[in-house]
């Protein structure tokens, strides 16, 4: 079987084979959510856009924290920016991972 190929023997919930690439950002975003202070910040994000300044505030971060973990979300498409002068504003940019999101949290939270 040609490499390029090969799909991954682990099936979605439709029955379909995950190729490389998929499993891969499938990887990659659970490891988002993985990590404590991802999660503060799009947990943020998920009800309204914040300035790297007003997250680092608001969760008591340094702005370079705020900054690096921003970068990894925006390389996976979980949040986008808007510049405004020189600041950078952040929002969520998947809702899918977001209601992923607020059902872990449910989860974790329901008795």
């Amino acid at each position: 079987m040609d490499e390029q190929v090969k799909q991954i023997e682990i099936e979605s919930g439709n029955g379909q084979h995950l190729d490389e690439e998929t499993l891969f950002v499938v990887s990659q975003t659970f490891k988002a959510l993985s990590d404590p202070t991802r999660i503060r910040i799009l947990n943020l994000l998920c009800s309204d856009e914040h300035s790297v300044n007003d997250i680092a505030e608001i969760l008591d971060l340094s702005q370079s924290t705020v900054s690096h973990q921003l970068r990894f979300l925006k390389n996976l498409r979980l949040v986008k920016f808007r510049r405004e002068g020189t600041s950078l504003y952040y929002s969520k940019d998947d809702d899918h991972i977001m209601n992923l999101l607020k059902q872990a949290i449910e989860h974790a939270t329901h008795n």
